[in-house]
This record gives structure tokens, sequence and C-alpha cells, in this order.
């Protein structure tokens, strides 16, 4: 079997629980390979690492059947632009914060190592949403699982967001922004602006604007078959396009429209796993002192 391992810095505390499954990876003879910036993080702490080869682009994956994502949900977004259409599995082990995409705790590492041994787990695809442009903003990784968001720079004044929805006019959104969320995306920035919690396999996608200017306006839910563009304007000739973490400046002249795409993300659920489980640990979600 070969795993590749993607990863950000993590704290001290974490280091033996990654040194173990290093070291049950070569005791389980897995082929490795490293995402090259997380080696030499490792190596600075002073890990052992078992023999590996290394990556820098996602085109260096084609041999690996499961990518490990160390870190927390950001981290996770960020391998999935790695696996990208190779759709290679990815399991998240949690070493951040909130770990919601990452569900997987550092200490069961070697339990998460045997289980994708003994096939003992599911594939659970998400919807990713793509952008297509009159330019290539993004290098060519021009899709995320959670969001595309487009923002007012700074402290600049709102902007209006002229939405069309499959060529059909649907409504011009004076705010800080709007958002297109997926399933797996409106747990994240798209609650944080009043858009609904859906499930992942819902096929929907959540249009939500930032700080509207109008009360009236409110999160809409579409299907993910739509093909949703943009026309930007404001006093500022210039906003930010982001997907995920990933943020572009771009001028108001540039031609936006989002879509699904054609490929998804495939991630490695373990026994045990539950979406509405986590929703309730990790969000604290119904939380009440009656139940």
């Amino acid at each position: 079997m070969n795993i590749a391992i993607h990863g950000r810095p993590f704290n001290d505390d974490t280091l033996p629980y990654i040194q173990d499954m290093f070291s049950h990876l070569e005791k389980s003879e897995i082929k490795l390979q490293l995402f090259n910036q997380f080696k030499i993080f490792l190596e600075k702490k002073g890990l052992k690492l078992p023999r590996h080869s290394v990556y820098t682009l996602k085109n260096e994956l084609s041999e690996a059947n499961f990518i490990l994502s160390i870190g927390g949900d950001g981290t996770l977004l960020e391998t999935v632009t790695y696996s990208a259409e190779k759709e290679i599995p990815v399991l998240g082990i949690n070493t951040g914060r909130l770990g919601f995409l990452a569900t997987t705790a550092r200490e069961k590492t070697k339990e998460v190592i045997d289980d994708l041994l003994s096939g003992n787990y599911k594939l659970e695809e998400r919807t990713l949403i793509k952008l297509v442009s009159d330019e290539d903003l993004f290098n060519g990784v021009n899709f995320a699982m959670n969001e595309m968001a487009i923002l007012k720079r700074d402290s600049s004044s709102m902007i209006v967001i002229h939405t069309y929805l499959d060529g059909e006019y649907l409504n011009s959104y004076w705010s800080d922004g709007l958002i297109v969320s997926t399933p797996t995306g409106s747990t994240g920035y798209c609650l944080s602006v009043g858009g609904p919690i859906v499930l992942p396999q819902s096929n929907n996608f959540i249009i939500a604007p930032v700080s509207p200017h109008n009360l009236n306006v409110r999160p809409l839910i579409v299907t993910d078959n739509s093909v949703i563009s943009f026309e930007i304007e404001g006093r500022s000739k210039n906003f930010l396009v982001s997907l995920d973490s990933r943020s572009r400046t771009v001028s108001s002249d540039k031609k936006l429209t989002v879509k699904k795409e054609d490929f998804k993300a495939r991630l490695v659920e373990l026994k045990g796993y539950n979406f509405l489980q986590t929703l309730r640990n990790k969000l604290n979600w119904g939380l009440d002192l009656r139940n």
C-alpha cells in the first residue's frame, strides 16, 4: 500500500503521537510519500522518519492509495487540492483545534493505519465547487470543498453583486460579499453569516450574503446542477475572490461563474463516525441543559 502524508506544523505535545505513527507505518511496510515542506518541519523537530519519497506537486502523487492529512480542517482542505482529479481518498488526523472535517484524534494514529490495511472503512464523496473565469486566478486549482466567496477589500464601502441563476437574473446583493457554499461548507463560513446547516449528500449549493444592506435578503438553497454567475460593481475597482482559504484580488471587469466540479473529494470514514454526532460534539449543536 502507498500512503502520502500532507501536514502543517503542530505543537510539541503532538510529537510522540506522530512518531508512533511513523514507527507503525514502518513496521507495516507501507510505501511512504511526504509533502516536502512538512518533511522539513518534521526533521527540524527531530523525528525519526522511515524510508520515504517526497512530493511538492499534485501530479507527483500518482501512486498514492490514501493521503493522511495531519493538522486541522484547513490542512484537510489544502490536502483535497492535492488529491484533486485523482480523487485519492483523504483521512484527516486532527492536531488542530475544531477538527470538524479532520475527525480522527491524534491518539488513534496506529488504529487508523490498521483500519486502512484491513479495509475497515467507508468512502464518502463530497461535492466540490468550481470557479470559471476569463483569467486563471488560482493557478489551475480553481475548485474548493467548502465555498467560493466574493468579498469587498479591507474597509472599503459595500459592493453590489448582480447574481444570475442559469442565466436568469436572481438578485443584486448590496453587501460586504457573497458566499456560494457546498453542503460541506455549510458548517463553516456560510454558517457564520446565517446560512443553514445542510447534510453532506444533499446535492445543493447555498447562496448566502455577507452583511447584506437589505434585511429582507436571506440565504437561498439551490440545486448543485445550477450555474451561478456574477457581475460586481462598487466604488473600489477591486475585490477579493476566495476558494476556501485561498484568495486573490480581482478587478471588477472580470467575469465569474461557479458550478459543480466534475470530480469529487473522497473522505475516509472510519467505524463509529456519525455526522449528526459530530454536529453535536464539535458545534454544540442543539446544546440544551434539558437534553
